[in-house]
């Protein structure tokens, strides 16, 4: 177990909770917080903005509220589910000696077929020829752990699938941003992806079909503001409880939902959007939620509003595709034949685990080595990501998160230094977020490399927190994709190791921002200037001192608030 001092991890996290829930009624005195993260040596108290946030969570102006990110609004994972299909009983060889990826996916095919239920894959090593794939709902692989059950890739996406061209243009491989050699996604989902890039007709990767166009209209919703649980609808006559629907908000001609996710104001009205094509093909803003209750004409839902609603962005609740749900991938590691590392954007598609249009899903105990890219979440939300480990040759995105993605939890994870030296001509991002992707937390994280990859698009809201960064990746992102932040970005104990400022100290760059305990550094290397003018109303505390931050992670602190 990682330590603290001579506190441990585990004790740290005991009482960052019971602080936060202090903290949030008022009932802690100056020197409380530190005194319990130091052993009751040190002074000081809970950190100014955490006091102001936990007075009003659903609506500050800087930190937002992301305390039911992840599986089931933040619940534990599940266990004990029935063991339904050994892949040994289906033909897989554990020794490494002849394709398994047949076998394994005839198990989990009949799995899905049952209903659901663990796939166990036993200890040993599987060599696997072809793509494995999850798309029927309940269906969890479990290997014997992430050190004992390995499945050996011997093929890239592009030899599995072929060429995947951007839906921009250019000579750029999709491959670089998309798609695993395990993939969750629902399996019709999944089968108009792949036909339409064996087509060349390059698709939207999201909840709405290959051109955003598979979607009919629930109901439409009355105004309401950004932390509402409860709105009011026309009609609740397709609507119930349990169900998951998409929330639905359309851009304006004057962009005002563009300049209402960057926090609004002078800076974003004087923002020039027109321009911004791959920006504004991203809009409508799609947020899958799930249901918990519905009375007359009142909707509750699972997590608040992330945004105001308002007339004027034609708001309503839709359908979506057929999601993937309560399904996963535990205790294996995936390894790619080893290959030298792409040139930028050519990626062949030796990829780790995808989750597309997958909610409430997870991975547990996984590790990728010597992928392009290593975790991908494509028009996911609600989904957890924990003891994820990133390692080998080196990887372009080693956790990337785009297409319309909210609402994940990416939890004890680790970038490791590459084995072999960095090809000329690649690049290395890091914890990658894009594409209006919004309220997803990356927690207690060891990067070795990278850095935190916002890659414009325009991603709103997301957290940082309790990472350790050897901060040598750099982002990504083209013009016409607009801006790095939208408002709500938050970086919160951050501890530096190479004391490169690009990307970490954010009070300069994002609007409505909040950087909190992160190391003293410098700015070299790639140096970004602001997208917004004028005051961009952030807050910067605790810099240079992450040591001093209470609480010391800011998930565990708000997921301690609203229990």
């Amino acid at each position: 177990m990682a330590s603290v001092g001579n506190i441990s991890r585990r004790g740290l996290l005991g009482s960052a909770v019971a602080v936060a829930a202090a903290a949030a009624t008022g009932v802690i005195g100056e020197g409380t917080a530190r005194a319990a993260a130091r052993g009751g040596h040190a002074s000081g108290g809970v950190t100014p903005l955490w006091r102001e946030f936990a007075a009003t969570p659903f609506t500050h102006a800087q930190v937002p509220f992301i305390g039911r990110a992840g599986y089931r609004g933040g619940s534990d994972l599940p266990r004990h589910r029935d063991v339904v299909a050994n892949v040994l009983h289906y033909g897989a060889e554990p020794d490494g000696s002849a394709d398994a990826a047949p076998a394994i996916n005839r198990a989990i095919a009949a799995a899905g077929e049952r209903g659901g239920g663990t796939v166990l894959i036993p200890a040993g090593t599987y060599r696997i020829d072809d793509i494995i794939r999850i798309g029927h709902s309940n269906v969890v692989v479990r290997g014997a752990g992430s050190g004992r059950t390995k499945l050996y890739a011997t093929k890239s996406l592009t030899e599995l699938i072929g060429v995947y061209g951007s839906r921009y243009g250019g000579d750029k491989s999709s491959w670089s941003w998309a798609g695993g050699l395990i993939w969750l996604c629902p399996e019709d989902r999944w089968t108009s992806l792949t036909d339409a890039i064996k087509a060349k007709a390059w698709p939207f990767e999201g909840w709405t079909g290959n051109k955003r166009d598979e979607w009919q209209t629930l109901t439409t919703v009355a105004p309401a503001r950004r932390g509402d649980r409860s709105i009011t609808v026309e009609s609740t006559k397709q609507l119930k409880r349990g169900g998951l629907v998409l929330l639905r908000l359309a851009d304006d001609a004057d962009h005002t939902l563009l300049e209402h996710m960057a926090g609004g104001g002078p800076g974003p009205e004087a923002y020039y959007w027109d321009d911004k094509t791959k920006l504004t093909s991203y809009v409508p803003y799609e947020w899958p939620v799930r249901i918990t209750a519905v009375h007359g004409h009142k909707v509750t839902l699972e997590r608040p509003l992330p945004l105001d609603v308002r007339p004027e962005w034609d708001p309503r609740l839709t359908t979506l595709a057929t999601p993937l749900t309560g399904s996963g991938v535990e205790g294996l590691t995936l390894e790619a034949v080893e290959t030298p590392q792409s040139q930028h954007l050519l990626d062949k598609g030796y990829n780790g685990v995808a989750f597309q249009c997958a909610y409430d899903c997870w991975a547990d105990d996984v590790t990728v080595r010597h992928v392009d890219n290593g975790f991908g979440l494509i028009g996911a939300s609600a989904c957890t990501l924990r003891r994820t480990r990133v390692e080998g040759r080196g990887s372009h995105h080693p956790y990337y998160c785009r297409e319309g993605s909210h609402d994940n939890l990416i939890e004890d994870f680790t970038i490791a230094q590459r084995t072999v030296p960095a090809p000329a001509g690649t690049q290395l991002h890091g914890i990658n977020v894009e594409g209006l992707s919004s309220y997803n937390v990356w927690s207690r994280g060891e990067m070795e490399m990278g850095t935190f990859d916002s890659h414009r698009g325009m991603p709103f809201a997301n957290v940082r927190t309790d990472i350790t960064v050897n901060n040598n990746g750099r982002h990504g992102g083209d013009a016409s994709a607009g801006p790095l932040f939208g408002a709500r970005f938050t970086h919160w104990n951050i501890r530096v190791t190479n004391g490169r400022a690009g990307l970490m100290r954010i009070d300069g760059l994002a609007p409505y921002s909040a950087t909190v305990g992160v190391s003293e550094v410098t700015e070299f290397d790639q140096i970004d200037v602001p997208d917004f003018t004028g005051d961009l109303h952030t807050r910067l505390e605790a810099y240079g001192i992450p040591e001093a931050v209470w609480p010391p992670n800011l998930h565990d602190a708000q997921r301690a608030l609203v229990r």
